[in-house]
């Protein structure tokens, strides 16, 4: 009877913890989902990200003029380092984050980063990491282009930038939001993004690049269906 009743007594106290460690989970994810409305997707890889400030990445094709707070750009491909797109939303208070050779064709207040690169613009932590192709080579890792994690609200949001599920990908830790290329040719198929997301392990991914120069909503309704029931996919409307 005295054993029984150590037992009770020590599940009653362990109890607590448990559904506070649950608790916490659950938090973390509804916050990570509240997080989703503040991300906007322009097409291609172009977000606009508010909460603390206006962040754009990869601006390109942009319909309305705008002043961002911090630029991301991922490497130099006109479809991602576009100074006139730059331009539409750039102010004299707007920092732009990018490699070396997208920094050659910009104006302005530019701080240059590689793999592996931590900085804090404007209260927003930054690093910049690893993005190159595996199997094909319009994204060699020589060149050092890059993705970026950054912390907006106290939750870290990874753009992979143009890449192909990488090595790197399993040393990024406490990823809220990943917003992952799906369509193939030039970065990850639907299904090589699905993998890579599962070395991530975000609370949410989200595809991007599709739908504008190649790809289409098929590839990343693809990339949903591979994760479901192991990661929650948003899919954007484009706008």
């Amino acid at each position: 009877m005295g054993k029984i009743l150590l037992i009770v007594v020590f599940l009653a106290l362990i109890s607590p913890g448990v559904n506070a460690v649950g608790s916490d989970s659950q938090r973390e994810e509804r916050e990570a989902k509240d997080m989703v409305k503040d991300i906007h997707w322009m097409g291609h890889d172009t977000f606009r990200i508010t909460g603390e400030k206006i962040i754009y990445t990869d601006p390109f094709k942009i319909k309305k003029k705008d002043a961002a707070d911090i630029i991301l750009i991922t490497h130099e491909h006109y479809d991602h380092c576009s100074p006139e797109d730059v331009k539409k939303i750039q102010s004299q208070n707007t920092v732009v984050v990018t490699v070396a050779d997208c920094a050659k064709k910009l104006s302005g207040n530019i701080r240059v980063m590689k793999p592996g690169d931590k900085l804090n613009v404007q209260g927003i932590d930054i690093e910049a990491v690893p993005a190159y192709n595996t199997n094909k080579q319009f994204h060699t890792k020589d060149r050092g282009w890059a993705g970026y994690i950054f912390t907006v609200k106290g939750h870290r949001i990874y753009i992979a930038g143009d890449t192909d599920h990488i090595p790197e990908m399993k040393n990024f830790k406490n990823i809220d939001i990943a917003l992952l290329p799906v369509s193939g040719t030039y970065v990850m198929t639907a299904e090589e993004a699905a993998k890579a997301a599962l070395d991530i392990k975000p609370k949410i991914a989200i595809p991007m690049h599709y739908g504008s120069i190649v790809g289409s909503k098929s590839d990343a309704k693809r990339f949903a269906e591979a994760l479901k029931g192991k990661i929650e996919v948003v899919i954007l409307e484009e706008e």
